[in-house]
């Protein structure tokens, strides 16, 4: 029996959307005020779902204490109060959006040892969410 479980997680960044393959005029027509020179900033809440079977000796699928200080190691410190542009290696190159954002952190969080990685979706505001479940199918 295979059982999934959600755990959430909250952490502060800011970012800027800027892509230096663009002009100014460009990121700002593609990025509007997201392209702001001094950036802004999101609560993000993030789901990390795990999966696989129950133990049987512990009746879980993953230790919630050890999942959390997988999650507090490898994202919600790196990532919490940061300037995503400048203070998160991945993010000096590539565009933080959240698309990206959670990407990255499903990378990070895919060698959990106890309990498959099912997928990573991040709340960025009430209105925008993002998941991402790994590469094994495409998206049509």
């Amino acid at each position: 029996m295979k059982v999934h479980l959600t755990r959430r997680y909250h952490f502060s960044a800011s970012h800027r959307l800027y892509s230096t393959e663009l002009s100014e005029e460009e990121n700002r027509k593609l990025y509007g005020k997201c392209a702001n020179p001094y950036g802004h900033g999101h609560n993000y809440a993030v789901e990390v779902t795990v999966a696989g079977p129950v133990e049987p000796a512990t009746g879980m699928v993953a230790n919630l204490v050890e999942l959390d200080a997988f999650v507090a190691r490898e994202v919600v410190e790196p990532f919490d109060h940061k300037y995503l542009n400048e203070e998160v290696g991945e993010f000096r190159v590539a565009v933080p959006t959240t698309e990206n954002l959670c990407r990255e952190i499903y990378r990070r969080l895919k060698d959990f040892p106890t309990a498959r990685l099912a997928g990573v979706r991040i709340e960025e505001t009430a209105a925008n969410s993002f998941e991402y479940r790994g590469e094994t199918r495409e998206v049509q």
